[in-house]
């Protein structure tokens, strides 16, 4: 028979309380150990030509953007399908988050630029030679006369990941079982013409899956 002055232990609230603890304890472990960082593609070895897409125009960060990013390797461009069917496309890989190198949600930087959003949902992208479709972020915003719909995503290792919130918890995983915790941040940005937010949608989609498997090969595994 269990004594009567330990058996809150065995409370809810005392096992939430305790299993907390220890992950505490497991993430202090996991991120005060020395760090390899994953070896990678650099991104500017991307190519310009991927299927029926074309690199329209090279983008260039400002410094001060890139002191605030704190990114290890970026890209940023503009491509092409046909006329009228355009896309941006924005990779920042961070090699390891441990020093406070993490992504910054679109959601966070768009409205600060001025931008305001009036949609924010997630959907399924099918991607070829994948079982199941990717789960992506879709956030539509404005700012005066011009619409844009962005889509986004974390990805680590063979992982995407829409949520902040998961993308964070994986962080921890990842830093305890294989002691690393390197991933990117992966944004489409397509003009809204028209109105049609779902045109803008199916080209995001049609870049997404276009460029996709190509990207894959330049990200840790």
């Amino acid at each position: 028979m269990a004594m009567p002055h330990l058996s809150f232990l065995k409370s809810p609230p005392v096992a939430i309380l305790s299993a907390l603890l220890v992950l505490q304890g497991s993430l202090f472990y996991g991120f005060s150990r020395g760090e390899t960082p994953p070896s990678y593609r650099p991104l500017g070895e991307f190519p310009g030509a991927i299927g029926a897409w074309h690199m329209m125009r090279q983008g260039v960060m400002e410094q001060e953007i890139k002191d605030v990013l704190r990114a290890d390797d970026y890209i940023t461009r503009d491509y092409s399908e046909s006329p009228g069917k355009n896309a941006n496309l924005f990779v920042a890989f961070f090699k390891s988050q441990r020093a406070g190198q993490t992504p910054h949600s679109p959601k966070n930087c768009l409205p600060g630029s001025g931008w305001v959003w009036t949609l924010s949902d997630t959907i399924p992208v099918a991607i070829p030679g994948r079982a199941a479709p990717i789960e992506i972020n879709r956030y539509l915003v404005s700012k005066g006369e011009n619409r844009s719909l962005v889509l986004y995503w974390y990805q680590s290792r063979d992982r995407v990941v829409a949520s902040e919130y998961k993308a964070a918890a994986f962080v921890a995983w990842d830093a305890i079982r294989y002691n690393r915790t390197d991933t990117a941040l992966v944004r489409v940005v397509v003009p809204v013409e028209n109105g049609r937010e779902d045109v803008a949608t199916a080209t995001g989609m049609d870049f997404i899956q276009a460029f996709f498997a190509t990207l894959r090969a330049f990200l840790p595994k």
